[in-house]
């Protein structure tokens, strides 16, 4: 069988399954059976297939029919220009999130606080950006700390990163420059909407605090800024409903410079406060 025969049988197990862009998520699984790049497949698309491999993509592209992320199939997700590994432990990184870390590069900082760190991709991006940078990421789940870990080896940057397991500030000492957090948000009502590939693939308190959504937020707009330094910055993601509420938050426990910055489809996504 080539290559391109094979991508056609493998797009039509995922259109059959309403897979979006069945096309484009065939050719990243056939290249990962494969162990190549996916651009590459242009390439090759005359080449022959062997049983093995092709097997080997018959099985993904069936795990992902049945609604599991192509990026736990594969292992990683590309984030911000770089790969990042991911487990079922972690929430699977956004491209709405590279705006969390876009945002805070504008400003800069020497010192920087992740809060639910996850697989470390915010504070990891901010420090490979930032050379001269050292943070710390916390998170309640030691196996998301063994994964945030592996990625900070991998990227070069474990040298000036810690991780620490800590119930939001519970672990926490020192102030910093910068705090950054994409705390579970989702509301109990909304959880109900959520697609398969969310609601069965990541972890549910990567997701989700209980009840309207924006407790992590009260904690957040309440303690914050005994960790900050004069006219240190908080930005936090947000869900694209909550920014009003958020900010309002954030606006009476005294923050100054409250914003919301939104994400390419012009929703609220990234909550910007300063120290007052």
């Amino acid at each position: 069988m080539r290559i391109q025969e094979a991508l056609r049988a493998l797009a039509e197990i995922l259109a059959n399954a309403q897979i979006d862009t069945p096309a484009r998520e065939a050719r990243l699984l056939l290249a990962h059976a494969m162990g190549v790049p996916h651009e590459r497949l242009v390439l090759m698309t005359h080449d022959e297939l062997d049983a093995a491999t092709y097997d080997r993509a018959i099985t993904y592209c069936k795990r992902r029919a049945a609604g599991e992320p192509t990026s736990m199939i594969r292992g990683y997700r590309d984030f911000f220009g770089r790969r990042f590994n991911v487990t079922a432990d972690v929430l699977d990184p956004r491209p709405e999130t590279e705006i969390l870390v876009a945002e805070a590069l504008t400003q800069p900082f020497e010192t920087v606080l992740d809060l639910g760190t996850g697989s470390g991709c915010i504070l990891i991006s901010l420090l490979a950006e930032r050379p001269q940078a050292t943070g710390i990421g916390g998170d309640l789940s030691e196996a998301a700390l063994q994964v945030a870990e592996a990625n900070a080896r991998d990227l070069g940057v474990l040298d000036r990163a810690g991780f620490l397991q800590s119930d939001w500030f519970s672990g926490i000492d020192g102030v910093f420059d910068l705090i950054v957090s994409n705390p579970p948000y989702i509301s109990d009502e909304e959880m109900i909407d959520l697609s398969r590939e969310v609601l069965n693939h990541d972890p549910h308190m990567a997701l989700t605090p209980g009840g309207d959504g924006l407790d992590p937020y009260r904690i957040l707009a309440a303690e914050a800024r005994d960790y900050l330094v004069p006219q240190g910055r908080i930005l936090c993601e947000i869900g694209w409903k909550q920014g009003p509420d958020v900010s309002a938050l954030f606006a009476h426990a005294g923050w100054a410079d409250v914003g919301i910055q939104t994400d390419l489809d012009g929703r609220d996504r990234v909550l910007v406060a300063t120290r007052g």
